[in-house]
């Protein structure tokens, strides 16, 4: 081979080299929508298996690359964000084995590799990700030691595992410094850099509604927050957790109110009952955020519309804690200013006319009894409809086709059809969008509401009363509402230890969130707290840092030095025991053969010669001969090497 000519990777270690790769793109690929993930792998299993011999056509590589560079865009509707570009990345990741032959190509590709996992960080920070992420850099560090094997012509014949155990230990060595920096260093309040906002967003409440939209957050089962109660929990067909009120109504999509700042709140007359709770909110990159119904204040770094809506100062763009209270109203806005009046009423001129014929009719017939039309429509929904997510998409009278055609939705058409339904009877009326229900962990004692547990109700203004819950989906479907589907499905019979797995793992999520991922200043004097620091300053912080770093730097050394070692526990013995010989001037050499050093031995210590002879013929026959005579294992040799020890004094001398 040429001094300058590309030195090619064997087999092994380009096997070694895509399994690498592979580690490192399936963290990345769990995060990305599935239909974006299956199109990557798919390609880059084709790409490998057709470049496995020999190099792909440049053209062909193109229009793979092209193509995967078109799913990513389309999907991400052209928007630019953090997913956009971990997609991207992915893509071209999953594109370079093709060109991977030589040690300079296998390199390039690990270092190129190592960004999946690191990019991974900026979508999902869970305890799956990390484990993933650290077995992907495992798989690297042993793939580049590979190469540095083979590049000097001594690839040591190791297994797999010993392999990697090897590359654990020394990532092992830099760890205890790793969490002391991040346990101990200050915390800051916000961010040091600015991050892309997503632009695949995650599934979440949002301040509009129209037919069809929320299926996918129907089906969503991931955690939208988890909740602690102080106190005494209310019942699930209590727990209606206020996102969103949506006013403005086109003939086909609500929007929620833009309220102007500084509006007065409405007045709220609570009742006796008083729920004190903490959430847990997942990141939805959105500012919308829930409380029970209703909320009694708003919490700091929150503003509270007058219609009692909470949203955030920020994005949710990472986990969050909020500590609210809130109680069920006995009045609430009891007095409706004529605005708000003429608001709740506006219905599009040209939508739904037979709907408004009936409400006419309704009204017509009940006078002004606003009780016994809203008394009238419950009892229609719940004698001619029925609950289904599996609807077609309805046409300019949306109202019209799900009351009088289709008679079959979810909450979506229940809470939209029966606002409008009262707005022509003449009864203000509005849309809350928000999550109902819950399912409590027995092991952490909190509740898990799930993005599946998404809901829309309504609100309507009766006299005296002011604004009251009505839930038109609970008239057809209560058990829809007030269950999660894990809730239903994993109380069945025959599925509790699937229950308690979910369990445990929802609980560990939990906990990685409050100790790692939601980890702040106020979280760090806590933990410091009981070691009787109880005013934390960059004093304190700095000073526990600086002997934290100093306390692993010792165990780094004292680590490195006993790495140093020698692994097989026989030739460790049969180094120590040479070394009991030092005191006496008979140690052994380094390249001392063990019969000329036995000799030597005897000659100053007769007594000596016959037990360390034996011991020496035995290391020999392991040694060199591959097996001790008589089948005595290693492990016995080892033990006899550390149990010989020479006295200071020969039989002569004693006595």
């Amino acid at each position: 081979m040429s001094r300058h000519e590309p030195m090619p990777l064997d087999d092994r270690t380009r096997r070694w080299t895509l399994w690498s790769t592979g580690a490192c793109l399936l963290p990345l690929l769990l995060q990305l929508p599935p239909q974006l993930a299956g199109g990557i792998a798919a390609s880059a299993v084709a790409v490998t298996a057709l470049s496995w011999r020999r190099p792909m056509p440049g053209l062909l590589r193109l229009l793979i690359a092209l193509a995967l560079i078109a799913l990513v865009v389309g999907l991400s509707r052209f928007a630019v964000g953090r997913d956009t570009g971990c997609a991207l990345l992915a893509a071209m990741l999953a594109v370079k084995p093709a060109e991977t032959f030589t040690l300079r190509d296998g390199r390039s590709l690990m270092g190129f590799a190592l960004f999946a996992p690191f990019a991974t960080f900026l979508l999902d920070q869970g305890p799956l990700t990390l484990t993933l992420g650290l077995i992907a850099v495992l798989l690297v560090l042993a793939t580049l030691q590979r190469m540095a094997e083979l590049e000097s012509g001594d690839v040591r014949q190791e297994g797999p595992r010993r392999r990697l155990v090897g590359i654990a230990r020394l990532l092992a060595v830099g760890l205890p410094v790793a969490l002391a920096a991040f346990w101990l260093f200050p915390r800051v309040s916000s961010p040091m850099w600015g991050i892309p906002e997503r632009a695949m967003a995650r599934t979440g409440l949002s301040d509009r509604m129209s037919p069809g939209d929320w299926i996918d957050l129907m089906t969503d089962d991931t955690p939208a927050l988890r909740v602690r109660f102080f106190g005494q929990a209310p019942a699930t067909s209590q727990m209606y957790w206020r996102g969103p009120v949506l006013w403005n109504f086109d003939g086909r999509t609500w929007t929620q109110l833009r309220w102007r700042p500084g509006e007065a709140q409405t007045l709220v007359e609570p009742g006796p009952t008083r729920w004190d709770y903490e959430m847990e909110v997942e990141p939805t990159d959105g500012r919308q955020l829930v409380a029970l119904d209703l909320p009694l204040e708003r919490p700091p770094g929150t503003t509270l519309d007058p219609d009692h809506a909470l949203q955030t100062f920020r994005p949710l763009t990472s986990i969050s804690r909020w500590r609210v209270q809130s109680a069920p109203p006995t009045r609430y806005e009891a007095q409706l200013p004529p605005a708000v009046r003429r608001l709740a009423l506006s219905l599009p001129e040209g939508f739904n006319p037979r709907t408004v014929a009936l409400a006419r009719q309704w009204r017509a017939e009940a006078g002004g009894n606003d009780a016994a039309i809203v008394d009238r429509a419950l009892a229609w929904i719940r004698g001619e409809f029925a609950y289904t997510l599996d609807t077609p998409l309805l046409g300019r009278h949306t109202v019209d086709e799900f009351l009088f055609d289709q008679k079959a939705g979810f909450c979506e058409h229940f809470s939209s059809s029966f606002v409008v339904l009262m707005r022509a009877a003449g009864i203000p009326a509005r849309v809350v969008t928000g999550y109902t229900g819950g399912y409590r962990n027995p092991l952490g004692d909190y509740w898990l509401v799930r993005r599946s547990d998404a809901h829309a109700w309504a609100e309507v203004w009766l006299r005296g009363r002011g604004w009251v819950r009505v839930d038109p989906t609970a008239a057809v479907a209560p058990e829809r509402i007030y269950d999660t589907l894990d809730s239903r499905a994993l109380g069945a019979t025959g599925l509790q230890g699937v229950r308690s797995l979910f369990d445990v793992s929802d609980w560990v999520r939990r906990g990685w969130n409050d100790f790692v991922v939601s980890f702040d200043a106020q979280r760090q004097q806590r933990m410091l707290s009981p070691l009787g620091v109880e005013q934390l300053d960059w004093r304190t912080l700095i000073t526990l840092l600086v002997g934290a770093i100093t306390l692993g730097l010792l165990w780094m050394v004292w680590f490195s030095r006993r790495s140093e070692r020698e692994r097989d526990p026989v030739l460790r013995a049969w180094h120590r025991l040479g070394r009991r010989y030092r005191r006496f001037g008979l140690e052994r050499g380094p390249s001392e053969a063990a019969g000329h050093w036995v000799s030597r031995v005897a000659a100053a210590r007769p007594d000596l010669a016959a037990e360390l002879g034996v011991l020496s013929q035995r290391f020999s026959d392991w040694r060199y001969a591959g097996a001790e005579t008589g089948g005595r294992s290693a492990r016995a040799l080892a033990k006899a090497l550390r149990a010989h020890r020479p006295p200071a004094t020969s039989p002569g001398e004693r006595r």
